[in-house]
């Protein structure tokens, strides 16, 4: 029997070979493992994406504007006296909140039957106070609230019938969104 016998210099280049392959073996693991969690971080995070679809059950309406939501001064630019007073309890009755009632402090000659005055943040309670008086004519003005000037003129004779509440098409018809 023979034996083998190998020189340190072998032996040592071996043991170097062994601890490179250990390491790179190390290295790789650690790059898979990275590579994997990153993977599925960037999968789970797309999935969220295609997963929130909207529903068509539900609306992102805002709600609607009423009468009670919108500040009314009522103003008189003509000679009648107390035309202001009973326009304004008339809107009262209608559910709007009236502030002011008054002669027009801008002292302006309305020839139509009147003048609907508003900021920029009063744009949808001008048009519902539009609705007031038949043939009123919208002015824009620098005012920074959202109150509404209703300023009466020459023509004015009375407020518009009030408009009949439209039936809700939930309440007339038997369907529900019941399943959606």
């Amino acid at each position: 029997m023979s034996y083998i016998v190998e020189s340190g210099a072998s032996s040592s280049r071996r043991a170097r070979r062994r601890r490179a392959l250990i390491t790179l073996g190390i290295v790789a693991l650690l790059l898979f493992f990275a590579f994997w969690y990153a993977y599925s971080y960037f999968e789970a995070s797309a999935g969220h994406r295609t997963t929130a679809t909207p529903s068509t059950c539900t609306t992102t309406t805002t709600p609607a504007l009423t009468p009670a939501g919108v500040t009314v001064n009522v103003y008189n630019a003509t000679d009648r006296s107390g035309l202001a007073a009973t326009t304004a309890s008339a809107v009262r009755k209608r559910g709007y909140r009236v502030s002011t009632v008054a002669n027009d402090p801008l002292q302006k000659t309305v020839s139509g039957p009147a003048e609907v005055r508003y900021g920029a943040t009063g744009r949808s309670g001008a048009r519902l106070v539009l609705t007031l008086v038949k043939g009123a004519k919208a002015v824009k003005d620098s005012r920074t609230d959202s109150s509404v000037d209703l300023v009466l003129g020459d023509k004015f004779t009375a407020l518009a019938a009030p408009a009949k509440a439209k039936p809700t098409p939930s309440a007339t018809s038997g369907t529900s969104t019941k399943g959606c």
